[in-house]
């Protein structure tokens, strides 16, 4: 399996990595949230433009960017969810490719999550660039209200596979067997070793797929510092004491 490398964290089938969201609202927020981070024992965090206040004001993100730049020295994940795959703010495709772009453009990330169902010919570009800009991509796809079949995970983790860097995909579990079918493809996929994906179920049922994520194959597990980002996620310091209990 390909690994692919951010800084001195590298993504492959050992032990999964810790990523930590900042969902803050102001930029004083987010800068203390980084700094903070900066002394704890995670291996990347991920900023959530889509939360922050002027999350469609192109030259605010890119100068909040800068700044956590030369206070933040892990490897820094951008991320601008849409709404409708559980975003917080309102977002047209054409702002989100033009932010997107820039951020790849001035290397303000080391890595960068694109929706991978959007537009094609505008996914296509973005992770083209990317690529020419040394910045590592997470394809992601969301589903907040149900989980699709374990063939269909696998068809979709697989394009992604194909295209980025990474793939993830978080799906919303109804019952416990939805929980099982996430875990069962993700341990398929583990098996096939195609590349570097995240596999998560969502909220309370879904817990077990982001602490249990080495035994089935996920590089990266999400957790919280101070506030969640999506429903399910735990205490990166409890989060970080599971994960090395199941590696041992």
């Amino acid at each position: 399996m390909k690994n692919v490398q951010v800084k001195n964290v590298v993504f492959n089938d050992s032990l999964p990595k810790i990523c930590v969201p900042v969902t803050c609202i102001s930029e004083s927020e987010i800068l203390d949230n980084f700094n903070e981070l900066n002394n704890t024992d995670i291996d990347l965090a991920e900023l959530r433009a889509d939360y922050f206040e002027f999350a469609r004001d192109r030259f605010k993100v890119i100068s909040l960017l800068e700044k956590i730049r030369k206070l933040y020295h892990k490897p820094l994940l951008f991320t601008l969810r849409t709404k409708k795959e559980g975003g917080a703010s309102e977002i047209t495709a054409d702002y989100y490719f033009e932010l997107n772009n820039s951020v790849i453009e001035g290397k303000l990330a080391d890595m960068i999550d694109i929706e991978f169902f959007s537009q094609p010919e505008e996914i296509n570009h973005t992770i083209d660039l990317a690529g020419k800009n040394q910045v590592k991509t997470i394809l992601s796809s969301h589903d907040f209200l149900k989980t699709p079949s374990a063939e269909e995970i696998i068809t979709i983790l697989n394009k992604m596979i194909n295209c980025g860097d990474i793939a993830k995909i978080a799906v919303m579990p109804n019952s416990e067997e939805d929980v099982l079918t996430l875990l069962s493809a993700s341990l398929k996929l583990k098996k096939e070793k195609k590349g570097p994906f995240i596999a998560i179920a969502m909220g309370p049922l879904g817990i077990i797929s982001r602490i249990s994520c080495e035994l089935f194959g996920s590089c990266m597990t999400y957790a919280s510092h101070k506030d969640k980002s999506a429903p399910g996620q735990v205490d990166y310091k409890l989060t970080k004491e599971i994960l090395k209990i199941m590696h041992s």
